[in-house]
C-alpha cells in the first residue's frame, strides 16, 4: 500500500469520512479526542467540519457535540422571514382597517 492511497480513497468518498484526532490529556486526568467529518471540496481539496469530542474520564466515555451557530442563526432568520410572509399575506387577504369604498355613490344612481 502506498502512502497516498488513504488520501486518494478519502478524496473519492463523496459522503465524507469521520476522522478522529490524537488523544490529549487534560490536567484533571481526562482524555479528549476530537472528531471531524472530512469531505472532498471539488478542486480546492478537502474541508473538515468539527463534529464534537469524546471525553474519557476513568472508565466512562462521554460524547460532547459541537454547536453550529451558523445553522442555528439560519433557522432563526428563515423562521422570521416565513412568519413575516404569512402575516403579510393574512393582512393583504383581509386587512384590519375599515373599508372606505363608497357604495352607491350619487353619480351612479340613475344610470
Amino acid at each position: 500500500m502506498k502512502r497516498s492511497e488513504p488520501l486518494d480513497r478519502l478524496s473519492t468518498d463523496s459522503a465524507g469520512s469521520l476522522v478522529y484526532g490524537e488523544p490529549h490529556q487534560t490536567p484533571d486526568g481526562a482524555t479528549v479526542i476530537t472528531a471531524a467529518r472530512v469531505k472532498a471540496a471539488g478542486d480546492s481539496g478537502m474541508t473538515a467540519t468539527p463534529l464534537g469530542v469524546v471525553v474519557i474520564r476513568g472508565d466512562r466515555a462521554k460524547w460532547v457535540p459541537t454547536v453550529d451557530a451558523d445553522r442555528i442563526a439560519l433557522v432563526g432568520v428563515l423562521t422570521g422571514l416565513l412568519s413575516a410572509v404569512i402575516a403579510s399575506l393574512a393582512v393583504l387577504r383581509r386587512p384590519p382597517w375599515p373599508d372606505l369604498r363608497a357604495i352607491g355613490a350619487r353619480g351612479d344612481e340613475g344610470s
